[in-house]
């Protein structure tokens, strides 16, 4: 996985971490029971439910599902009400609460973001590629683009300041009353604790420097182990399938931000570029998808809003992936698009 796209941690043997970021490890996890629920006046939806849950079972882990057709309120969940590390699909919240500001007059989208030499780190990111001098500003349009359809993490971390940190990004989240989402730290800080830096202070970025030789520290397997069994149980930064279900309904139903931002938001995330063998790898061709990703250690996420043909409508679906015991991404990925194709189906063929 290209690091534009995820962060990454390896497995085979002890080796640096910077060397081997497209990489993902994959450890062993306990089965655990599977719970769904249908929502409407549609018995064929817990075939449905079933379908899915079959599908689930090739993750080889704990898989979190929800579909939600806009038009009719019919719907589907697997764990639903179970938390699962967001990774960057938390930058959605994020930018819910940087709209709501422009909305209200506290920021503009034209606003210039000064960028400092400290912000800039070793990470996905276009900035921390191509910046090596200060004297950088980014309008905070730019930055919402960058966030969502790139992924880029020194844009995360930089809209997260400009939010007024984690703690009034979750916030938001409660008052539109999706408060099974909480963000707590930015990306780096996100990073850092799951490369084993417990002890690290959200508010005191390490050096560029340092941060390197955070990533470039090599790891035995067992110790890998520890940090992805550590980083599976900590409930930072964590969402239920429910929650960003219900977060994106609220976003596209034009509920909890203004026309302009709410189209603005939903057209970012129609043109992001990562993930195509995600939500978009086994729907007909042509199927518009807005979406955002989210990968890091043994979580694989997608979530969006999936256009239907033929008047059929936009069907809300949320795929969280943890804990796989799949090797590679690229192998949990097809899970995500056979669960997405067989919701995609169901809401074509049965319109409610």
């Amino acid at each position: 996985m290209p690091i534009a796209a995820s962060f990454a941690l390896t497995r085979p043997r002890p080796r640096s971490i910077a060397a081997a970021l497209s990489a993902l490890l994959v450890l062993a996890a306990p089965a655990c029971a599977q719970t769904t629920t249908t929502f409407g006046d549609d018995p064929g939806l817990a075939h449905l439910a079933e379908e899915v849950a079959r599908l689930a079972e090739h993750a080889e882990g704990t898989v979190g599902v929800a579909a939600y057709h806009l038009e009719t309120g019919r719907g589907i969940t697997l764990n639903g009400d179970e938390s699962f590390p967001m990774a960057s699909t938390y930058k959605v919240p994020i930018a819910v609460q940087i709209l709501t500001m422009v909305d209200n007059g506290e920021l503009s989208l034209r606003d210039l973001v000064e960028v400092d030499q400290k912000d800039v780190y070793l990470t996905a990111s276009a900035i921390s590629d191509l910046i090596d001098d200060p004297g950088l500003q980014i309008s905070v349009h730019n930055l919402l683009e960058m966030m969502l359809q790139i992924s880029d993490n020194i844009a995360t971390d930089l809209l997260m300041r400009e939010a007024g940190g984690a703690a009034a990004v979750t916030e938001r989240m409660a008052a539109v009353g999706t408060d099974g989402i909480r963000v707590d730290r930015p990306t780096w800080a996100l990073i850092a604790n799951w490369l084993g830096d417990a002890d690290i202070a959200e508010d005191n970025q390490p050096a560029p420097d340092d941060y390197r030789r955070l990533l470039e520290s090599e790891r035995t397997d067992a110790s890998i182990a520890a940090l992805n069994d550590a980083f599976n149980a900590d409930p930072r930064d964590t969402s239920t399938p429910a929650a960003m279900s219900s977060l994106l309904q609220k976003i596209w139903n034009r509920e909890i931000l203004s026309e302009e931002s709410s189209a603005l938001l939903i057209d970012i995330m129609y043109r992001c570029q990562t993930g195509e063998a995600r939500l978009k790898g086994s729907l007909p061709p042509g199927t518009e998808v807005a979406h955002k990703t989210g990968t890091i250690g043994q979580t694989t996420n997608d979530v969006g809003i999936i256009d239907l043909p033929g008047g059929a409508g936009h069907v809300v679906t949320v795929v969280y992936i943890k804990e796989s015991e799949v090797e590679s991404v690229a192998d949990r990925e097809p899970v995500i698009a056979q669960i997405a194709r067989a919701v995609h189906d169901y809401f074509v063929f049965n319109r409610g």
